[in-house]
């Protein structure tokens, strides 16, 4: 629900991928033609002092931004896709890995683990509230539990995305079309009444904002994983005494190897993400899944060109 106005009309879309490296430039030297790889997300040279330092999504080389896939340039949702800094920004995809699974580490695992669990700081014990259940939110829970959360709740209005919730790894739920005190809920099923330790805002709407700032304790964490669009309010007045963090991002996607090792361990099986298949012929109807996600019981919807 959220907005990025820097994609303009007529830009291929499409920011994750699967596929098998066709043609390689001159200065390639880590993946060559036949590979099966993972499309990253984030491009990166790799050289500069944002990359240096772990923060490749802010690539000075590319601009400032690392995401550049379906943003500032065509994306993955093509035949053939051109990858800047492709020794980078490419990840070999082991057997036994399937390319579903993979295609999850693009963008939306990762997403969902660094910029709201890791940043979220999950530790051992934390009780974590996640506002919103549709992947990036799903992503989250998913790696949740294995951070240390002892119990992670998960916030949506759609009956669906909360039995996925579930499935994903959550211990409760809340329902927000069945209750007028969403916040009151989560401090119920807090440790002590104070709040949650950590809340993890992934939809990206003033609303949901609000509710992960009214819902944590003093020295409580609000990770923010969604794409805003219009501005928030932020009560400073009550919150300056409190000691609470907020933390922004967009994905580095740095992690992709580490979760990569979890798949293989069969610890996480992101493959459980994709609920809708189709050819690229048939990419209106995909699309118009995706655009009615809520009332198809869509989560992720993946498209392959054979």
């Amino acid at each position: 629900k959220g907005d990025v106005a820097a994609v303009t009309d007529g830009r291929v879309l499409g920011p994750e991928g699967v596929g098998v490296v066709t043609e390689v430039g001159p200065d390639c030297t880590r993946v060559a033609v036949g590979d099966r790889v993972i499309v990253s997300c984030i491009s990166k040279c790799g050289t500069c002092d944002y990359c240096r330092a772990g923060l490749p999504s802010h690539c000075q080389t590319l601009g400032g931004i690392g995401w550049v896939f379906g943003h500032l340039i065509d994306g993955t949702q093509a035949e053939y896709v051109r990858v800047p800094f492709a020794d980078n920004g490419l990840i070999r995809l082991p057997e036994g890995v399937s390319a579903e699974q993979g295609t999850m580490l693009s963008d939306i695992l990762p997403t969902g683990y660094e910029i709201g669990v890791r940043y979220g700081q999950v530790a051992q014990g934390d009780v974590v509230a996640v506002v919103g259940a549709g992947p990036i939110g799903l992503a989250a829970i998913m790696t949740a539990a294995p951070s240390g959360a002892s119990r992670t709740i998960a916030v949506d209005g759609n009956a669906f995305r909360l039995a996925q919730a579930k499935d994903f790894g959550a211990t409760d739920t809340i329902d927000i079309s069945a209750t007028d005190d969403v916040v009151g809920e989560l401090k119920r099923l807090s440790r002590d009444g104070l709040g949650v330790d950590v809340a993890i805002e992934a939809v990206g709407v003033p609303a949901t904002f609000a509710t992960c700032l009214d819902s944590i304790r003093p020295g409580g964490r609000v990770a923010n994983v969604g794409v805003h669009g219009v501005p928030v309010s932020f009560p400073i007045e009550r919150d300056w005494i409190n000691n609470i963090t907020i933390t922004t991002g967009l994905v580095n996607a740095t992690t992709a190897p580490q979760l990569l090792d979890k798949i293989s361990a069969g610890e996480i099986d992101p493959a459980k993400f994709v609920t809708h298949r189709f050819s690229f012929d048939e990419v209106l109807e995909a699309y118009d899944t995706f655009a009615n996600a809520a009332d198809r019981q869509a989560l992720k919807v993946v498209m392959t060109k054979e």
